[in-house]
């Protein structure tokens, strides 16, 4: 049974080393990186390797917050994987779908994790308004000042599918 490592880093400068690491010495025969934001669903590399294992085989991540940040992704990721016979494994958090017990913790973890997801995006609405209320402006201050290159971007990012 391959193991086959993915890993996502959110910035450019991050680096995958460290996860990369981490899945060799968990002993992945294949390592997989992408560059994509935490929030976007479109992964053209996890898209590749979710249509390219086989069954039998085990997606490996060192924590699930680098496959997935919301429940309903993390779930249809693990429904693909299920319906070809493959299974999923976090290194660290540990959950592994090849046991009726790591499925479990598998959507009690990501229940968790979506619920701090949309605690955050509480607080930091909160904190905006707060901010409002004094005189400041949050956001992007390129954006504000309405230059090229900010206003190109954003344009660009929902063309591709990263903002709403």
């Amino acid at each position: 049974m391959p193991l086959i490592g993915y890993a996502r880093v959110s910035t450019e400068d991050q680096t995958p080393l460290p996860q990369s690491q981490a899945l060799e010495s968990a002993g992945c025969a294949e390592i997989h990186e992408e560059h994509a934001s935490g929030g976007n669903r479109a992964r053209p590399v996890l898209g590749r390797v979710l249509e390219r294992i086989q069954s039998g085989d085990t997606l490996v991540v060192v924590r699930i917050d680098r496959l997935a940040r919301s429940l309903s992704h993390l779930l249809e990721v693990i429904e693909r994987l299920e319906a070809r016979g493959a299974f999923f494994r976090s290194i660290q958090d540990p959950i592994d779908t090849g046991s009726p017990q790591g499925k479990f913790t598998l959507q009690v973890l990501g229940a968790a994790a979506e619920f701090e997801r949309a605690l955050i995006r509480e607080r930091t609405k909160a904190g905006l308004a707060s901010a409002r209320t004094k005189g400041r402006v949050g956001g992007n201050p390129g954006l504000r000042a309405k230059d090229p290159a900010a206003l190109r971007k954003v344009r660009l990012a929902r063309q591709d599918g990263y903002m709403c």
